[in-house]
């Protein structure tokens, strides 16, 4: 069985400073170690069940991470500290995508953690508060884990196999982020508020909220184009982000 230990190791700190994990979780400390990549990691990111499924990225980070965590408990915004990590321990910090047919060169070593504010966390818990705008209703949500991003992905293939032309992202994705509304936690009750009762206007400001105070990194690019207009742009992330000459 192979020993990990035997590759340089870097500690990644978590954009959550391991605040929202049970206090008998090793990410509870807010960090994680991980080893360089190696030609094993190259295997599984040209592996072509992984890239068919979707799943390469994750069997990347799995291999690379040696703190003996629950992958799944990982909330999103510290997978993707994980992610940038493990770029630039494989390949250096310098990354090259294209946008609007022009070649971009963005040093990775930039990219900044957004932290999570202590002051919102309550009891160490995943929970967070926030009065609807227009409803006046109390929800409490959740960042989302790796498990809650794969529990959305199966619900959403489900109902499309159901009704091919459903469309009904936004609304599942809330289903698995609100964990009450008035302080009722009844599930059959959570999911008929968000499919019947959600105003469009709460939906949107509930999203902006989240987004405002959830721990992540900072993954956007000030584009200046040639009369000096600046757009912020999503950094493009998958196969390619680790390796450009990889099979898609």
């Amino acid at each position: 069985m192979e020993n990990k230990q035997q590759f340089p190791t870097e500690q990644v700190t978590l954009p959550t400073k391991g605040l929202l994990y049970p206090k008998d979780s090793p990410l509870r400390k807010g960090s994680i170690e991980m080893k360089y990549m190696t030609a094993r990691e190259e295997d599984i990111l040209t592996n072509q069940n992984y890239i068919e499924n979707g799943t390469v990225l994750d069997k990347l980070l799995q291999s690379l991470i040696i703190t003996p965590i629950d992958y799944n408990s990982l909330i999103a915004g510290d997978k993707n500290a994980i992610l940038i990590a493990a770029r630039v321990l494989g390949y250096g910090a310098d990354y090259d995508f294209e946008y609007k047919g022009e070649k971009i060169t963005m040093d990775l070593s930039t990219v900044k953690d957004k932290l999570l504010d202590e002051s919102l966390v309550t009891n160490g818990k995943n929970e967070f508060s926030f009065t609807l705008p227009t409803s006046k209703k109390e929800v409490t949500f959740k960042f989302l884990t790796h498990e809650d991003e794969q529990k959305i992905q199966q619900e959403i293939k489900g109902l499309k196999r159901l009704k091919k032309e459903s469309s009904n992202e936004l609304t599942t994705r809330m289903k698995h982020i609100i964990l009450s509304v008035d302080g009722n936690s009844d599930t059959k009750v959570v999911r008929n508020f968000i499919d019947n009762e959600f105003l469009a206007r709460d939906a949107r400001e509930l999203r902006k909220y989240i987004k405002e105070i959830q721990p992540d990194v900072d993954l956007t690019y000030s584009y200046e184009d040639r009369r000096g207009n600046i757009t912020e742009i999503d950094i493009p992330v998958g196969i390619k982000f680790f390796w450009p000459d990889a099979s898609v």
